[in-house]
């Protein structure tokens, strides 16, 4: 098997050629492009059959790499602190001018939002610490059951994604999506992280 060094240059040097990859996780198998190419990121709704009113969230290198992503707030800080590396994203006020290409992040007051989250992962880590912030989704067909074993991502996007990393048979356990971007805690989706 390769190291994650060896791995992490393979999926840098695909998301530079704005190639949609699958890497896995900590939580499930995903998707990842590169957020600030339109290319890579209107083939990766493609492939996910995404509607472009669900956005992708990022994964980060660090604590430090996501909150330069995000406006500051408490919430955010205290989340990230408590729950990071982990299986936690946070939805937040996007920093301005990120020049990602994520979908519609409006929240219901019309503030640019994102999604981020740092993967309790080593080879998630050095590539976002290699390439910068990665767009990653759930490698399934939106709405479809989460793929955990490597043979059945070959049947399903092996001809059309230009790398799968094999990470073996995953738990296919989500993260908890939580919004804080209102200046209140909503949790969006129930996952592996308990937030009180």
């Amino acid at each position: 098997m390769a190291s994650n060094d060896d791995q992490a240059a393979r999926v840098v040097a695909a998301l530079e050629r704005d190639d949609v990859v699958i890497i896995p996780t900590d939580t499930v198998y995903g998707l990842a492009a590169n957020p600030k190419s339109p290319v890579a990121m209107a083939r990766l709704f493609e492939l996910k059959r995404r509607p472009e009113g669900v956005p992708v969230a990022v994964l980060a290198a660090s604590i430090e790499q996501a909150s330069g992503l995000v406006r500051s707030s408490d919430f955010f800080d205290e989340l990230a602190n408590r729950h990071w590396p982990g299986a936690l994203t946070i939805v937040a006020a996007s920093a301005r001018n990120l020049g990602f290409h994520l979908g519609d992040t409006a929240n219901a007051e019309g503030v640019a939002t994102i999604g981020v989250r740092v993967p309790d992962f080593p080879l998630l880590q050095e590539c976002a610490r290699m390439f910068g912030p990665v767009a990653a989704t759930s490698a399934n067909i939106h709405g479809s059951p989460t793929i955990t074993d490597p043979t059945s991502l070959v049947s399903a996007f092996g001809n059309v994604v230009e790398l799968i990393v094999d990470g073996g048979e995953l738990e296919g356990l989500a993260s908890t999506v939580v919004d804080v971007s209102g200046g209140h805690l909503d949790v969006l989706r129930q996952g592996v992280v308990q937030v009180d």
